[in-house]
């Protein structure tokens, strides 16, 4: 007899996101940020029928995993140990590609090869080490430092040895950023249930959002640890370990700064959890005075773990003036445009009015971050929901965008989302940014664009038809 129950749904969007996941990784091959030995000197990919099965790929992984959040009528949602389990079947094509939609894993490479010759790589760029490990990164980073802190640099160090092997570096990278993933995994529904939310829910729009696979493990971003121990921290303070919270914290810091901006997150998390308020909303401290028992624990951690990471690491504190790397003069971003755009009508020098726009913005950014801690103080706002509007905030408003910076404010709203209405807003902000950058990583022209909209028409016109062909068995078998 047909299957039309538990089994038929929602297995069947577990397939079709593995079908997606199998057509980006067949795609990617071509595609993809291939080694410079494979692209020549130009890093660029030859796209073509690559470009196509990578967007329908993103388009199929897409729609599988909206699709697993609308559940059947009479039928419940997935559990968590499921979505995990899907989690690893979306992630297993992914992980012996080149690297996909950034070059960014060959510049880790090259920071960690240039720490192990001992060069400065908050002074140096890679242009200074040379070599094989040098060609894999284009023109616009070859002289600029590294814009990530001494934790991070540590691991890229180990990966060393494999810099002038991109495809073994890129292995070691991503099997990083995979057991990080692996952890976000466990973290988001823990922490969702410490919270008083919906862990399923936490874990498909936190996990198996198509940001993560495309971006933090098929581009083996540095963001999957900083997420992983960002994540850790707000678990350990929402449970009482201020100190434990503030040291992993300060840790995803120095992967990448803006985690910081969780410390005061930790230290409202652990108050409100001994005061045995968590669970409710708002969960915030009555003031900040409430906070003064747990203050000086957060503040004692946070510090050795600055101390005893630069010290390993033997980097200094170089990272905090290379903070402003990924903001080149032709780096995109909300303020960039607003900037442009007022250059165009007033005449302006066009780098002016960008760095203009781009300090407003900031200024913007931290007015509106200011504001959301003065509503937890309030006890109008719970302090994990105000960290994601405040990294939301910096990332609109910051000086650059890269899709895979929506995780930051991402991972947290989906542990503390409590209605359908927020989850949807945030599903629907991040499936439009899963199709916004190219396989290679670089800006496209008109013919790539073509294929590229090709390739989604191909991948959502596959989901549609499988979905009415669906439909119309069920209709049949209830007839």
């Amino acid at each position: 007899m047909p299957n039309t129950g538990a089994t038929a749904y929602p297995s069947r969007y577990r397939w079709l996101g593995l079908l997606g996941s199998l057509a980006l990784a067949a795609g990617a091959l071509t595609a993809g940020a291939r080694p410079a030995a494979d692209t020549g000197p130009a890093l660029r990919a030859s796209g073509g029928a690559g470009t196509i099965l990578v967007f329908a790929g993103i388009a199929a992984l897409t729609a599988a995993w909206l699709l697993l959040g609308r559940p059947a009528p009479g039928q419940p949602p997935p559990g968590t140990s499921w979505l995990t389990t899907t989690l690893a079947w979306w992630a297993a094509p992914l992980l012996l590609l080149p690297p996909v939609f950034s070059r960014d894993v060959y510049s880790y490479l090259a920071q960690g090869a240039m720490l192990a010759h001992g060069l400065d790589v908050y002074t140096y760029g890679p242009a200074d080490l040379g070599g094989r490990t040098a060609a894999q990164i284009p023109q616009v980073w070859q002289h600029t430092p590294a814009p990530y802190g001494p934790a991070f640099l540590l691991l890229a160090r180990a990966a060393a040895p494999l810099a002038e092997h991109p495809w073994a570096g890129t292995l070691v990278l991503r099997l990083a950023a995979l057991l990080a993933v692996a952890a976000l995994a466990a973290l988001l529904p823990a922490l969702a249930r410490t919270l008083g939310t919906d862990p399923a829910a936490a874990l498909r729009l936190g996990a198996l959002n198509p940001l993560v696979p495309l971006h933090l493990i098929a581009g083996a971003h540095n963001d999957a640890p900083m997420a992983a121990l960002l994540l850790g921290g707000l678990l350990a303070a929402a449970r009482r370990h201020a100190a434990l919270g503030a040291a992993l914290v300060t840790l995803a810091a120095l992967v990448k700064a803006p985690a910081a901006l969780a410390l005061p997150a930790v230290l409202l998390l652990a108050t409100a959890a001994r005061r045995g308020r968590l669970a409710q909303r708002p969960t915030a401290a009555r003031s900040v005075a409430a906070a003064g028992a747990t203050l000086p624990a957060v503040i004692a951690a946070a510090g050795a773990t600055l101390l005893i990471v630069t010290s390993a690491a033997g980097t200094g504190y170089g990272w905090i003036a290379a903070l402003t790397t990924p903001a080149t003069s032709t780096s995109w971003s909300p303020t960039s445009t607003v900037g442009r755009l007022a250059a165009d009508l007033t005449g302006a020098a066009p780098d002016s009015a960008v760095t203009a726009a781009r300090l407003l913005g900031l200024a913007c950014a931290a007015a509106t971050i200011a504001v959301l801690a003065w509503r937890v103080v309030r006890r109008r706002s719970d302090p994990v929901t105000a960290l994601a509007l405040a990294f939301a905030a910096l990332v609109v408003l910051g000086p650059a965008f890269r899709p895979w910076y929506a995780l930051w404010a991402v991972l947290p709203a989906a542990c503390s989302a409590r209605t359908p209405a927020v989850r949807r807003g945030v599903e629907l902000v991040c499936a439009i940014l899963a199709f916004t950058v190219m396989p290679d990583g670089f800006n496209p022209d008109r013919a790539e664009l073509l294929l590229a909209v090709g390739g989604f028409v191909l991948g959502a016109g596959a989901v549609l038809a499988a979905e009415r062909g669906t439909a119309f068995r069920q209709r049949q078998l209830a007839c």
